[in-house]
């Protein structure tokens, strides 16, 4: 029996690769495994390679595995293209109908199942991936009933026949599996814990955060990868009181949300590095007003429409300085779908303390990759919003020519912020450079006074919980590994590895790249001999920003990745080795 094993599903898209894993995933999740899943799909609505790969464990597990034990492949494509991660005793499952090959070089088993003839006996074509979850199942060991529960909440609303087909097309597909009496590889996986456990993609994990936050208002317009927060938005808020809007394009989005946090409702937008792009300018205003507002910028593969669908990691200097002139802003980078939850609250708090905007940086293989998350502890969750004047009573009475001051010069920066239409709240709000009261002024003296404010903000910190998680056992380590967003669970696994062969490595994953955790990093790096910064973009931009906070640039060497995949645990661990034993990369 088997701790932990790989499954991987692949055919054209729109063939119900996706369906197919879900299914699967969402059974073994409430029988109490723990989980990790990645989709690799084409821009483009049907036709084009997909595969969905799941890791199953007993344990605990952040990362795709470098190897696949089971392939289930509905053409020939999906055999020559993933074959070559089989595991020396790997099964193929492949459909009967296309008359399956294995590549020369591949040891695995090869198990031709009618996938499409057993769905059209039993009603229809489509249900081939159901045919194939049941194939699966015979290899794990799981019984068809584990899949009754997911099946009814499916497919329950077309009727009850419908679920009766697609049980009877697992069943059949586990049957004929287990009929063919073959001399296999035990694959059957290990009992769990049973316990029940959350499992979800990082977007579903942010949009649950912004609900639980207080956020009443999404304004956003629809883009790979951010669009399941929208999505999942749209089912929920208006459940609360709010709702979404989806606007004509990104601009819209960005100063829609502005607008509704000015008028004291919690409100975000997401996007990913075009929508980024368009939002830049707004988000100077958002700065200027000194106006909260939360922005998720989901990571693609770029520049222009790039790889859409695609890893990558290159968006970290323009979500820092893309803004033209110089304001106050906070970016942070959750690294787990757990956190995705827990750091769009902590977002929105910020927001609202700092009064300024605060961006949520994601990546691809966060936003969309799919795992086990432990129960959510509500009652962590707390709301902060800062000095925001509610009491009408708390505001000093003004005569009629005097303005409140919104922008009133303070030791701390932030000024008492209040909300439209409050007796004698009244000021002025303008883009343009202004004084206390918001009107418009050119003094010299004025403008390097609301310049020093607005920075002061940020110059001594800011309150978020954690800014650098720190796995360091070692007060002097062989090696420290840097990453940020998806690569944790990666870096975590290679390090494991490194660590059984008595190596000494230390693991600082950066959560807020903006202000910059400097002291916090440099005491890591001073306690390394060696630096490896492993992240997906082409240049090394986290990279840059150690360098240009904390120094110390002999130590630092980076690894990058940009052919649109993840990292695999295999590749962070040669290169740490390469480095290790050799001195270089």
């Amino acid at each position: 029996m088997k701790k932990q094993l790989s499954w991987k599903v692949g055919g054209q898209q729109g063939e119900g690769i996706d369906s197919a894993g879900e299914t699967l995933s969402t059974a073994l999740n409430r029988k109490g495994y723990y989980l990790y899943g990645y989709r690799h799909f084409s821009s483009r609505i049907k036709g084009g390679h997909s595969n969905t790969k799941i890791r199953i464990s007993i344990e605990p597990t952040r990362s795709i595995s470098d190897e696949l034990n089971i392939l289930v492949a509905f053409d020939q494509e999906t055999i020559d293209l993933n074959s070559h991660e089989l595991v020396k005793d790997g099964i193929i499952l492949a459909d009967a109908k296309f008359n399956p090959t294995v590549p020369e070089g591949v040891s695995a088993r090869l198990i031709a199942v009618p996938f499409t003839e057993i769905a059209q006996e039993v009603g229809m074509a489509q249900m081939k991936n159901m045919v194939a979850v049941g194939a699966s199942a015979a290899l794990l060991g799981l019984p068809v009933d584990a899949f009754q529960e997911v099946m009814e909440e499916r497919f329950l609303r077309k009727g009850q026949k419908v679920v009766d087909k697609n049980m009877e097309a697992i069943a059949r597909g586990k049957e004929f599996v287990e009929s063919e009496s073959l001399d296999l590889p035990d694959y059957k996986l290990e009992p769990s814990d049973g316990k029940k456990r959350l499992y979800m993609i990082g977007n579903d994990a942010i949009a649950l955060g912004a609900l639980a936050a207080g956020a009443r208002l999404m304004a956003a317009y629809p883009i790979t990868p951010s669009s399941e927060i929208m999505e999942w938005l749209i089912k929920r808020l208006p459940e609360f009181g709010g709702t979404v809007v989806q606007t004509e394009d990104e601009i819209a989005a960005i100063t829609m949300t502005i607008g509704a946090n000015y008028g004291g409702v919690r409100a975000l937008t997401a996007s990913a590095g075009p929508g980024l792009s368009l939002m830049t300018e707004a988000i100077g205003l958002a700065g200027m007003t000194e106006t909260p507002a939360v922005i998720v910028n989901t990571q693609r593969g770029g520049p222009s429409t790039g790889l859409p669908t695609k890893q990558e990691q290159s968006d970290v200097l323009a979500m820092l300085y893309s803004t033209h002139g110089e304001i106050p802003k906070i970016v942070i980078a959750p690294s787990t779908a757990e956190e995705c939850f827990y750091d769009t609250i902590q977002a929105f708090n910020l927001a609202e303390e700092y009064q300024c905007p605060v961006i949520i940086m994601s990546d691809l293989a966060l936003s969309l990759g799919k795992q086990t998350v432990e129960p959510l502890e509500y009652d962590r969750i707390e709301i902060q919003r800062g000095k925001l004047v509610t009491d009408e009573e708390e505001l000093p009475e003004l005569a009629n020519s005097e303005l409140f001051k919104r922008y009133e010069f303070t030791e701390d920066g932030v000024s008492p912020r209040v909300l439209p239409g409050k007796k004698y709240g009244l000021h002025h709000v303008t883009g343009v450079e202004h004084d206390e009261t918001g009107r418009p002024s050119e003094s010299p003296v004025n403008r390097k006074k609301m310049m020093d404010k607005r920075l002061a903000k940020l110059k001594n910190g800011i309150n978020f919980k954690e800014p650098v998680f720190l796995d360091t056992k070692h007060e002097e380590a062989d090696l420290l590994i840097i990453g940020f967003n998806s690569t944790r669970g990666t870096i975590h696994e290679a390090m494991e590895r490194l660590e059984a062969e008595g190596l000494k490595v230390n693991h600082a994953h950066i959560r807020q790249l903006l202000p910059f955790p400097t002291e916090i990093v440099a005491e890591q790096v001073k306690k390394a001999k060696k630096v490896l910064v492993v992240e997906n973009n082409a240049t090394g931009q986290l990279t840059s920003l150690i360098k240009m906070h904390v120094g110390m640039a002999d130590k630092l060497v980076y690894f990058g990745k940009y052919d649109g995949n993840p990292f695999l645990p295999s590749e962070i661990y040669n290169q740490c080795k390469e480095l290790l034993v050799h001195g270089h990369i």
